[in-house]
């Protein structure tokens, strides 16, 4: 144990100290962590010891470069990208206010809305919170909304990119733990829509303590709705030839993925957005990002293998089972950790370092690994907008340059509380996240 504890220590170290990327942090101290466990030795190089760390990082570099289920990462990746280049956010956010913003509140709850429906293409709460703000902000101001209130509904709605699938972190996640990521994509899709209906019910409290910080707009005319929703045939088509074609066995995830890349492809064509210089861009983007992912998921393999290696799954399990307490109450542990990381992490790293560490135990306790993977991706989700470190609120703060942070953490409260009242759901009625995975698969 002590090793393993010196090894966490000295990743803390580089990730906050040094400001060395994660992906670095962790292989570092994993492949030297793992040949201290053999018997570290400066002396001789070509040593037993040195050749089994040295042999572990080479198989999981090519390993991880020839694993075919990987390639739904990048796929995913420029998938969204597309999505993005073809404006379709614009007509997300128009679909939805033409049935809510004549409402208090009815463009937060718009916003809401519409990020979940870019998030469900999108794949990334980070790019889906910096398209909405360009998209749902001045509409917003607009018709006099509070700035803590409208950028509070990006944020929040933003976070949904990485539950409602199809999700990367979803798909990292089922790589680390070797769980289906056809059945992670059906557990995460009531959960998704879960979030959205609370976090409208977020923004009418909001409006009912205060109506002048969410105006009503204009009502539209159900001619303008109709108009509105023909707008959207393209994420409608994508999304359902993509989820559905998973959920009903036609094709792979990574299948799935080709056939979604290429039609946003076909998509943003056909609308006219892609010249020959934004299609390098959006390929380049790809690859930088899935680089970066690919990086991180190999530090990540390298440094659960020498926890593992040190037996930490097994100490934790035996610690548990000395303490005589019921799996749930280690699962709310667990929970509370999460989110005190959530307030110095963020969610990819706090991802990356916790579930080889967590989910052997989980496991052992007798936890559906799909049912974890929802719960670690929604507690996740709340690292997204929890002080101090909120990347969606950073993002937003980036963008919006005449927002102060604190404004939008504030705003952000209520829909910090709603995302709480759904981990608590999610982790009480496991159902919620089990019904469509059994329904489809069982």
């Amino acid at each position: 144990m002590t090793a393993v504890i010196i090894g966490f220590a000295v990743v803390l170290l580089l990730i906050l100290v040094v400001r060395m990327p994660i992906a670095f942090a962790m292989a570092i101290v994993g492949f030297f962590g793992f040949a201290a466990l053999q018997g570290l030795s400066f002396d001789n190089f070509a040593d037993f010891r040195w050749t089994a760390s040295l042999t572990l990082a080479s198989n999981r570099v090519i390993e991880t470069a020839q694993e075919y289920s990987l390639s739904v990462v990048p796929l995913f990746i420029l998938m969204g990208n597309f999505v993005t280049r073809s404006g379709l956010s614009q007509e997300l956010y128009n679909a939805a206010y033409t049935f809510l913003g004549h409402r208090r509140g009815g463009l937060a709850m718009s916003t809401v809305v519409a990020c979940g429906g870019f998030s469900a293409i999108c794949g990334s709460s980070l790019a889906t919170s910096a398209t909405m703000a360009k998209v749902a902000l001045p509409p917003m101001r607009k018709f006099g909304y509070a700035d803590s209130l409208a950028t509070a509904s990006i944020a929040a709605g933003g976070t949904l990119g990485i539950l409602i699938p199809p999700s990367v972190i979803l798909v990292i996640y089922g790589l680390l733990t070797e769980s289906s990521i056809r059945e992670l994509f059906a557990a995460g899709f009531l959960p998704g829509l879960l979030g959205i209906v609370l976090y409208m019910i977020a923004v009418r409290w909001v409006v009912m303590r205060n109506p002048a910080s969410g105006p009503a707009g204009e009502k539209s005319t159900w001619q303008e709705r109709i108009n509105a929703i023909k707008g959207i045939w393209g994420v409608l088509l994508l999304f359902t030839i993509v989820m559905g074609g998973i959920y009903a066995g036609v094709f792979t995830p990574t299948e799935a993925a080709g056939i979604g890349a290429s039609g946003a492809f076909l998509i943003a064509l056909f609308r006219r957005r892609l010249t020959l210089a934004r299609t390098f861009e959006v390929l380049a983007d790809t690859a930088r990002t899935s680089a970066m992912l690919f990086a991180v998921i190999i530090g990540a393999l390298i440094f659960s293998d020498f926890i593992n290696r040190a037996g930490l799954p097994t100490w934790l399990l035996e610690f548990v089972q000395s303490l005589d307490v019921s799996p749930m109450v280690v699962i709310l542990v667990i929970l509370g950790i999460y989110i005190l990381l959530g307030m110095v992490f963020e969610s990819l790293s706090m991802l990356l370092l916790t579930v080889p560490v967590f989910y052997p135990l989980v496991q052992s306790l007798g936890f559906d690994l799909v049912w974890f993977g929802i719960v670690v991706v929604v507690v996740t989700e709340i690292s997204l907008i929890t002080p101090p470190v909120g990347m969606n609120v950073f993002v937003l703060s980036a963008v919006l340059k005449d927002v102060r942070t604190g404004t939008i953490f504030k705003g952000v409260t209520p829909f910090w509380c709603a995302d709480i009242v759904r981990l608590a759901l999610i982790v009480f009625v496991a159902q919620i996240t089990l019904f469509l995975p059994q329904l489809l698969y069982s």
